[in-house]
């Protein structure tokens, strides 16, 4: 490894950790985990699109996947509400 190139530590729970620092770091991991619910139901989708119509699936079938894609797209809706409502109490708690 080069000087430049630093291997990333994500912030963990220690001791030494502030509480703001402890909610950073709890915020930080919602968010990724919210990255990846939506970076995995746009994959669901296009591949349950592309396999519905590769083997003829019925439509039914096609809205049936379409409906488990919005569901998970609502639910990250839902997560990305849930962290704006944190940060948002977090930056009330620290001007307060």
């Amino acid at each position: 490894m080069t000087g430049s190139a630093k291997r990333l530590n994500w912030p963990r729970k220690t001791e030494g950790n502030t509480l703001s620092e402890q909610k950073d770091a709890e915020l930080a991991r919602k968010g990724r985990i919210t990255s990846l619910v939506i970076a995995g139901t746009a994959l669901f989708w296009i591949v349950a699109s592309f396999v519905g119509g590769w083997l003829e699936l019925p439509n039914r079938t096609r809205a049936l996947f379409d409906l488990v894609a919005l569901a998970g797209f609502i639910y990250a809706i839902v997560m990305i509400f849930q962290i704006w409502r944190l940060r948002q109490s977090n930056d009330q708690n620290n001007k307060g």
